[in-house]
C-alpha cells in the first residue's frame, strides 16, 4: 500500500476522512459523534487506538463535535491553525496540552513518512484550512468549505491523485429552498459553499491524467442530492471532453459509512 483514502462521513451534518500509508494513520475533521466515528474505524478494521493524529480544517460543529472525545478516549494529537485553536467550540471540551499542536497555512507539516500541507480556504471561519497529503508518491487532496476557488486552492488540487471536493448545493434549490434569507446568502456567497456547478466548472479546469478518483464532498442535505451533484458535476466534466469512468473515477462522498476504501 502506498495511500489509502476512505470517507467515514461527509456532509452538513459531519465530516470524517481517513487518509493513511503503510505508516501513518490520519483523520480529517471529526465532525460526529465519537460512536460514528468509532464505527466508520471499525468498518476499515481499525479502533482509534490505531489513528497517530487528527487534522481540523476550521472550527464548526460539523468538523469538530467528535474532536475532543476522541482526543480524549484514544490519545490522539490535534492539529489545527491557531485561529481554529481559539475558536473551537466549547463542547470539545478539554484537550491535554501535550495533544494540541498548531499548524500554519503554507508551511508543510511532517508525520511520521507522511508530509502535510495546509492551505487557506475562502470559508467564513476563523483561519480555515484544506489539506494535501503525500508520502512522495502520490497525494490525496481535501478541499471542502470553500466559498470559491482562489488561486491558492487551485494550486494545492492540483496534480492530486485522490481528491475530496466540495459539492455543496444546487443553487435553485438554495434559493427556491426553506433557508431564511440570510443562511441563504451565506451558503451563496464567497465565503460560503462550493455549488454543484462551481465544482464541475473548476475541476474542468484543473483536471489533467494526474487525478484518478474524485470524491464529491459536503452535500447539503436540503439543497442537493446525491445524483443531481454528480450528474451535474459530470456534464461539466464532458463539456471538457473528459469520460467519467473511463478518464477518471468519480463518487459521491456518503453522508454517513465507508462505501469505498481507495488504494493507491
Amino acid at each position: 500500500m502506498k495511500l489509502e483514502f476512505a470517507s467515514i462521513a461527509s456532509g452538513s451534518s459531519g465530516n470524517c476522512i481517513y487518509v493513511a500509508s503503510s505508516h501513518t494513520r490520519l483523520l480529517i475533521d471529526a465532525g460526529l459523534s465519537g460512536k460514528r466515528i468509532e464505527a466508520g474505524l471499525n468498518e476499515l478494521s481499525l479502533t482509534g487506538y490505531d489513528i497517530d493524529a487528527l487534522l481540523v480544517t476550521h472550527e464548526h460543529n460539523d468538523h469538530v463535535d467528535g474532536v475532543g472525545i476522541m482526543s480524549r478516549r484514544y490519545d490522539i494529537p490535534v492539529y489545527a491553525t491557531e485561529g481554529t485553536w481559539e475558536n473551537m467550540p466549547e463542547k470539545v471540551g478539554r484537550i491535554k496540552p501535550s495533544n494540541k499542536n498548531a499548524l500554519y497555512s503554507g508551511e508543510t507539516l511532517m508525520i511520521n513518512d507522511l508530509m502535510i500541507q495546509p492551505f487557506a480556504i475562502p470559508h467564513d471561519a476563523a483561519q480555515p484550512v484544506g489539506y494535501s497529503i503525500t508520502d512522495g508518491s502520490a497525494k490525496i487532496t481535501v478541499a471542502t468549505d470553500i466559498g470559491h476557488i482562489t488561486d491558492e486552492v487551485k494550486e494545492n488540487i492540483k496534480d492530486s491523485n485522490i481528491l475530496l471536493i466540495e459539492s455543496n448545493h444546487d443553487v435553485n434549490m438554495v434559493k427556491s429552498g426553506p433557508y431564511p434569507y440570510p443562511l441563504k446568502q451565506r451558503v451563496l456567497s464567497d465565503f460560503g459553499h462550493l455549488s454543484n456547478d462551481n465544482c464541475g466548472k473548476i475541476l474542468g479546469d484543473i483536471i489533467t491524467d494526474t487525478l484518478k478518483y474524485i470524491f464529491l464532498g459536503h452535500l447539503s442535505n436540503e439543497n442537493n442530492t446525491p445524483m443531481l451533484a454528480f450528474e451535474t458535476v459530470k456534464g461539466k466534466l464532458e463539456a471538457e471532453g473528459v469520460v467519467v469512468g473511463g478518464d477518471v473515477n468519480m463518487y459521491v462522498a456518503p453522508r454517513y459509512g465507508v462505501k469505498r476504501i481507495i488504494r493507491i
